[in-house]
């Protein structure tokens, strides 16, 4: 499905990424995890190339798209929901969801198809079709970015951050979702959070960032009880 290899990221002289490799299959979730500025969201910007590969290699489905435009890798349906949310505020609810399948040139039918879906696996947006999507709350803005997301077909969906700034309840659902998404559609999906211990807890692997290393990695069922990851990321 994906491969990352030993990829190097530089701002300008500063190296944000040093030889990170790592693997999604085709059945898996897989958590990034670590502290704030270890990497995680450049290590998801490279993939979808809104920052550069300076050496190392990704390979989508056998392809090598390191680098691609970014519309080349949304062609390929990788599918990136940015930390922040970044929905269209002055748009309504059904907008935002319509211009997450506009890549797709989505007929009629399958639109509305598409919609029906969304109103099925997201009902708290069921009542907020018509609202401008900059009055929702945190979390029904979060569910519209993943919901939006959905529109466009991912083959692989990428989510950063999902539950940043989200009071405790809200984040349950948002991780409930996730699973909903990967049982229902089988979709695989990267996960990049801050949030270790729900992380691991619905995800298949795990690849721990530090300062732009991995520094560990492996199946999450037996990471979350590594001595040296459960004291610095799961409170323990």
């Amino acid at each position: 499905m994906l491969e990352v290899k030993n990829i190097n990221v530089f701002y300008d002289q500063v190296q944000a990424i040093h030889d990170v490799s790592f693997e999604v299959k085709s059945d898996e979730i897989v958590s990034v995890i670590g502290t704030n500025g270890a990497g995680k969201s450049t290590l998801m910007q490279t993939i979808v190339s809104l920052v550069e590969t300076k050496s190392g290699s990704i390979i989508f489905n056998g392809e090598d798209i390191t680098n691609l435009p970014s519309h080349d890798i949304v062609k390929r349906g990788i599918i990136y929901v940015p930390e922040g949310r970044r929905i269209f505020y002055d748009l309504t609810v059904a907008e935002n969801l319509e211009m997450g399948a506009y890549a797709l040139k989505t007929d009629k039918k399958r639109l509305r198809e598409d919609l029906e879906m969304v109103h099925e696996m997201f009902p708290q947006l069921n009542d907020r079709m018509k609202q401008l999507g900059g009055t929702l709350s945190g979390g029904e803005q979060q569910m519209l970015a993943i919901a939006r997301g959905l529109m466009g077909h991912p083959k692989l969906l990428m989510l950063d951050e999902p539950s940043l700034g989200l009071a405790p309840v809200i984040v349950e659902e948002v991780f409930d979702i996730i699973l909903k998404i990967k049982k229902e559609t089988n979709t695989p999906i990267v996960l990049v959070e801050q949030n270790a211990n729900m992380a691991m807890a619905i995800s298949d692997n795990t690849y721990v960032l530090e300062v732009g290393y991995v520094s560990f990695s492996g199946k999450s069922s037996e990471l979350m009880y590594n001595p040296e990851v459960k004291e610095a990321y799961l409170g323990s």
